[in-house]
């Protein structure tokens, strides 16, 4: 059965509300950069509020080793999902401690033999390219290289992902996860009840012609 993370998660409200909605996943922004941007702390007290079964993903983009590894411990994540330019060994390095998802921007021409380096990781995150921004660009790709490049891993797909298309994504790339930030917003940050529920029920449609 497909998951459904919800990224972007910046306080409590947004995170009941995706909960609710039925996500299995919720990722908290660790990039000072981003305007998802969450600090630790704030990202800790909405994790000590979630049910048992949510899983905690921390973003991080070219975070040094020992800063990755004192955020997950204090926020108390399941998953770091790295956004850098993490080579093979720091990856390799970072999932001695925890479950590691490598994101990758499917810029054109994109070789999928690189995923085939990152050995250590637990799932590959396909998301659309933005020369500026690394996740919640709100660009898709071409779905046909996710189905493609799932004989390197579990594949989660992000990037331009909403109500009216994550059925068609799903349907052509099958893959673990799909990871849904700005398509699920009103504003960089904030959700919408209406988007998460409309994304949820074509996800649900999808999960049953999958089945």
């Amino acid at each position: 059965m497909v998951r459904v993370k919800i990224c972007g998660i910046t306080n409590w409200t947004d995170a009941r509300l995706s909960v609710d909605a039925g996500a299995d996943a919720l990722g908290f922004n660790f990039f000072e950069q981003s305007p998802r941007y969450i600090a630790p702390a704030d990202a800790r007290t909405i994790v000590r509020r979630l049910p048992r079964h949510i899983l905690t993903a921390g973003v991080f983009v070219n975070t040094e080793f020992a800063a990755v590894l004192r955020i997950a411990r204090d926020v108390d994540l399941n998953v770091l999902q790295l956004h850098g330019h993490e080579s093979p060994a720091d990856v390799r390095k970072l999932s001695e401690y925890y479950p590691v998802m490598k994101a990758f921007r499917m810029r054109p021409g994109f070789d999928l033999k690189r995923l085939a380096r990152f050995d250590a990781v637990d799932a590959f995150l396909l998301d659309g390219f933005d020369r500026k921004r690394r996740g919640g660009t709100g660009r898709t790709f071409d779905w046909r290289i996710g189905r493609a490049a799932k004989k390197y891993g579990p594949i989660v797909i992000a990037g331009g992902l909403t109500a009216e298309n994550v059925a068609d994504a799903i349907a052509e790339t099958d893959p673990f996860a799909v990871d849904i930030c700005s398509g699920v917003e009103a504003s960089p940050g904030k959700k919408d009840r209406q988007q998460l529920d409309a994304l949820m029920s074509a996800v649900r449609s999808a999960r049953t012609h999958r089945a």
